[in-house]
């Protein structure tokens, strides 16, 4: 691992947060935060947050709600539960951590760490879910990447049914051919909707060829590859 990425650990408004910071360079710089999927945390995404901050980005993992450092203590049987229960705890808890996203972002911009004109978003699977409801509650997010995750809720507020908030942020949206979890079709229909009422919006859906929901690392190095070419391009000054 480059021993120049420095990594700390941080709670915010009672959110633990993991950052990696860039080997140069001066503060405030762009900062992406990244959300993890279902019954994992922060910490599994090492990897990707070194990438990002390797490309000059602040990379801030953070623990969703009743993940992580805040754990539910029945979060194991809640994800064991049949489908549509899983789905159920999955998006509350989605919803709730899309709520905090502004309150890190106020933070880590007035501590001089981020620019909060630069702010973009990425998450997998039920962190798919997080980032197109953080385009609901954030209006400062400029570039974003769901990867793996739905806009279309089957009860709530879905994100789907906001499609002016989405006007906003440079989206793109990476789904899996044959994912057997999280179908690529609400955020193919998404993006094919934004494409009809909001033609000056930036945004792409890529979706990958034979690809599962537990991709292979080779799928896997071409989602990360679109996902540092879109921030960089949305989030990063031309040289």
């Amino acid at each position: 691992m480059d021993r120049s990425i420095g990594f700390a650990s941080r709670i915010v408004g009672g959110v633990p947060l993991l950052l990696a910071f860039p080997p140069a360079g001066d503060a405030p710089r762009p900062m992406v935060l990244w959300f993890h999927g279902f019954g994992v945390d922060k910490e599994v995404h090492r990897k990707e947050l070194e990438q990002l901050a390797r490309a000059g980005f602040l990379a801030v993992g953070v623990d969703a709600a009743g993940h992580g450092a805040r754990r539910l203590p029945d979060l194991d049987a809640r994800q064991a539960a049949p489908h549509e229960q899983a789905l159920r705890t999955m998006i509350g808890l989605a919803a709730q951590t899309a709520d905090e996203v502004p309150s890190i972002v106020r933070a880590l911009a007035d501590e001089g760490l981020a620019d909060a004109e630069r702010v973009g978003v990425v998450g997998v699977s039920m962190g798919g879910y997080v980032v197109y409801q953080a385009l609901l509650v954030e209006p400062s997010i400029r570039a974003a990447v769901a990867i793996l995750g739905s806009p279309e809720w089957p009860e709530g507020d879905s994100p789907h049914r906001h499609l002016d908030s989405f006007g906003h942020t440079a989206l793109l949206s990476i789904t899996a051919e044959r994912d057997e979890n999280v179908l690529p079709a609400a955020a193919r229909e998404l993006h094919r909707r934004l494409a009809t009422e909001h033609a000056d919006a930036a945004q792409r859906y890529f979706e990958l060829t034979g690809a599962v929901h537990l991709m292979s690392e080779e799928h896997w190095t071409q989602a990360m590859d679109e996902t540092l070419r879109w921030l960089a391009h949305h989030l990063q000054p031309e040289p």
